[in-house]
């Protein structure tokens, strides 16, 4: 059959033609070229009563603690480097995949420069520490003049993991106030900022976390109460989901989980 000339088609097929290539570059420009955006992961958990990198995550002098039972597992997500290459392909797999999220890049980054970035998430680890233990030792009525608190936890950056600081700080000191340990010997994950008074806040990447937190043998969830929608819409099988919105609000669902009370439920 013989070609068909540009020129015998009509003008409007010859607009068709036109715009169809048009597309078609452009579709492939899409796909080769870099996009703003982050892919995550469920990253790694640490029990913040134990070791992390050979050193104890939780260090307290200048009190007497006790030996604790179970795990708290602070969340985390692993995403692709500042500086990485995210295509249109990769974009496309992780809106298709549950163990996947693709972010904006500025709402997992902030600054310009890998070393911004990492100085940025290391005053973010810092101040999380800080609050975390002002609102442990709050919470117990405790004098930060007489009992020194240091948390260590490498390679972990940003201000998620206050919640649970702060939990295990408590565990160390009191237990569950009863003789027991908080963790009534269970391995709990959570996520959460937490301010100087004991306020819970949100942090973002539930769904991920909570995954994170099932595949290393979690079965309680502590999340941040305005996340219970984020954390519902991807909750593994068998982990149990308590929104949060205070220390003492989470100290109070742990002891109701050993005791039988009530315990709050997203």
């Amino acid at each position: 059959m013989p070609a068909v000339s540009p020129r015998a088609l009509s003008p409007r097929a010859r607009i068709i033609a036109v715009c169809a290539a048009l597309v078609i570059v452009l579709f492939a420009v899409a796909a080769l070229a870099p996009l703003p955006f982050t892919v995550a992961q469920p990253g790694s958990t640490v029990n913040v009563l134990g070791a992390n990198g050979g050193k104890q995550v939780i260090t307290i002098s200048g009190s007497g603690t006790r030996k604790t039972k179970g795990q708290l597992r602070m969340t985390t997500i692993a995403a692709t480097g500042p500086e990485a290459t995210v295509r249109l392909g990769d974009v496309v797999s992780g809106w298709f995949r549950t163990d996947r999220a693709v972010l904006p890049r500025e709402a997992v980054y902030v600054g310009d420069t890998t070393k911004e970035i990492e100085r940025h998430n290391a005053d973010q680890m810092r101040e999380s520490q800080n609050t975390a233990t002002s609102a442990a030792l709050g919470y117990l009525h405790k004098s930060p003049r007489d009992i020194k608190v240091t948390l260590r936890l490498a390679d972990v950056g940003g201000p998620s993991a206050g919640l649970l600081f702060s939990l295990g700080i408590v565990n160390k000191l009191d237990g569950d106030g009863r003789g027991g340990d908080l963790t009534g010997g269970r391995t709990i994950a959570g996520t959460g900022t937490i301010d100087a008074h004991g306020k819970v806040g949100a942090v973002g990447g539930v769904p991920l976390k909570t995954q994170a937190a099932k595949r290393d043998g979690a079965t309680v969830f502590l999340v941040p109460k305005a996340e219970c929608g984020d954390a519902k819409a991807e909750q593994p099988k068998g982990l149990r989901l308590v929104p949060v919105t205070t220390l003492d609000g989470a100290v109070r669902a742990l002891q109701n989980l050993q005791s039988g009370g009530a315990v709050p439920h997203c």
